[in-house]
Order: C-alpha cells, then sequence, then structure tokens
C-alpha cells in the first residue's frame, strides 16, 4: 500500500486498442483507499465470484489502514479510509477503457463491511468485500476453489502482479514481478495460511494476485509430470501482502485456501469505524 494523499489522478477514459495482451494484466485491479473523498494511499485487489456474488480481495491493511497483528494506525496522522474506489475495466473492447467505482468500507454503525478470516480474523491478512457497484464493467476474475496443478516448490518461479507505486500504464494496467517461494509452500509459516516469497515488491503492491504463469504452457504438475498445454497458463495461487519488514525482499503470500475459507465462513470486521470508537 502506498500512502498518498491525493485526488485521484485518475479519471474515466478511452485509451488505444491493445492486442495480444496476457489475462492477468487486466484481473489485477488498482485500488485507492480514500479519506472523504480524498485519496490516502494505492494498493491492489481482485475479484472473485461466488453462488453469484462478487467480492473485491485485497488485504486488511489496506481497507483498515491498520496493523493486522496490533490495529495500529499504519498512518501516523490517524488517517483512516472510509470508501475505495476500483478502477474496473469497462464494458466493451479489452483493454480500451477503465472506469472508477467508489465502494463503502462501513455500514451507517461504523461496522465494516468487508470479510475477515473466521478463525484468525484480522491475523490474515486478507479480506473479501462485497461488491455493490458494478454496472458497465467487465470482471476478469480468479477462482481460487480451482485445484492448484501446477507443483509449488521452493525456489520456483511465481509472478505478482499489481502496482507497485501505483504505477500504471496502457490505461490501467498491472506490472508483472518476479518471485521465488522461498519457503516450504505445504507447511503454514508462522501457524498461520502462508508462505514467504522472495521479491523485489514495493509499496502499492499489497493485495495483488500470486500466480504461476508459463507462457509456453508447459508446468510441472503435483504428480511430477510435465503438461504441456495448447496456450499460456495461468494458475492462482494466493494474495500477497508486503515484505515481512523494509529491510527485506521477503513477503507473505496467503494461500489460495484461506480466502475460499474468508469467502464460505468469513465474520465481518471486527474494529470499527474510528468515529465510532470510544
Amino acid at each position: 500500500m502506498v500512502n498518498r494523499k491525493r485526488k485521484s489522478a485518475l479519471c474515466a477514459g478511452t485509451f488505444g486498442p491493445v492486442i495480444g495482451i496476457s489475462r492477468p494484466s487486466i484481473a489485477s485491479l488498482l485500488l485507492e483507499p480514500q479519506f472523504q473523498g480524498t485519496a490516502v494511499s494505492t494498493a491492489t485487489g481482485f475479484v472473485v465470484e461466488r453462488n453469484q456474488r462478487r467480492y473485491l480481495v485485497t488485504n486488511f491493511h489496506v481497507v483498515s489502514g491498520r496493523n493486522p497483528d496490533t490495529h495500529a494506525s499504519l498512518d501516523p496522522s490517524g488517517t483512516w479510509p472510509d470508501a475505495i474506489r476500483v478502477w474496473h475495466h469497462a464494458a466493451g473492447p479489452l483493454g480500451q477503457k477503465w472506469t472508477g467505482k467508489s465502494e463503502p468500507l462501513y455500514d451507517a454503525q461504523g461496522v465494516p463491511l468487508w470479510l475477515e478470516h473466521p478463525v484468525h480474523h484480522s491475523k490474515v491478512d486478507v479480506v473479501a468485500l462485497p461488491l455493490t457497484n458494478t454496472a458497465d464493467i467487465t470482471i476478469y476474475e480468479y477462482d481460487p476453489w480451482a485445484p492448484v496443478r501446477v507443483a509449488i516448490n521452493v525456489a520456483g518461479p511465481l509472478s505478482i502482479v499489481g502496482f507497485p507505486f501505483g504505477l500504471i500504464y496502457g490505461g490501467v494496467m498491472a506490472v508483472w514481478v518476479q518471485g521465488f517461494v522461498a519457503s516450504e509452500w505445504g507447511i503454514d509459516f508462522g501457524n498461520l495460511p502462508r508462505f514467504l516469497i522472495d521479491s523485489r515488491t514495493r509499496e502499492g503492491q499489497s493485495g495483488s494476485p500470486v500466480i504461476f504463469h508459463s507462457a509456453s504452457g508447459s508446468f510441472r504438475d503435483v504428480k511430477g509430470n510435465t503438461v504441456i498445454a495448447s496456450g499460456p497458463t495461468d494458475e492462482f495461487v494466493g494474495v500477497y501482502s508486503g515484505r515481512i519488514s523494509k529491510e527485506s525482499d521477503l513477503g507473505f503470500v496467503w494461500k489460495g485456501s484461506a480466502l475460499c475459507e474468508i469467502i464460505e465462513n468469513g465474520v465481518r470486521g471486527t474494529v470499527s469505524a474510528p468515529e465510532f470508537l470510544t
């Protein structure tokens, strides 16, 4: 998440046609957490769909402006987001037009509208916000319920697709950063459903989908077999949430299984909007 108090620098508009782009470049969405209509930061998110409901997926610290472990404010001034602007791909030809849609983060009683993990709550730094403003947009969602076919091995390459420093191009398309699995994927790191990735990520990539990508379509599956597909292969693996410290290139990836648990059995956020705190 990039802290940046500013009016949105983006506007709905039409851009030149883009040919031959990869689907994940469009599936990642630029986010602008806002306070009273002013963007306070930028981050990344994406959409999943379940039981005919669409959810924006990003990190707890993005929507709350708080540390997921301590709930301390991440902004020295104590500014917190009360809404989030999502830059969706507008309905129409691929890669030509984007439009910003604002979503509230709290209800009238100051209760968060997002869903958190049913057991670990904000300690799993992932949330799912039901989308309410989806008219005239096209959504390229991910499916975390699909079995991961690719063998996720230590030192294996993965891609983090998001918006470092809020960087965009070609309209509002995402930037690809490669990383390498840094802890055993099958073992939860710190007794939470996550693993480590070694990658030179920066602020603004919080909430990015982490995927396995093969341009040729070939990959090694979980049984050790080589699979050759007829086109590019993209496999959703998890949700990126930031580095373990500013001095390290190691970061956390929350497993897709944790996201499924949030959407299927998640609970409303437990930290009220600041004006409702006493």
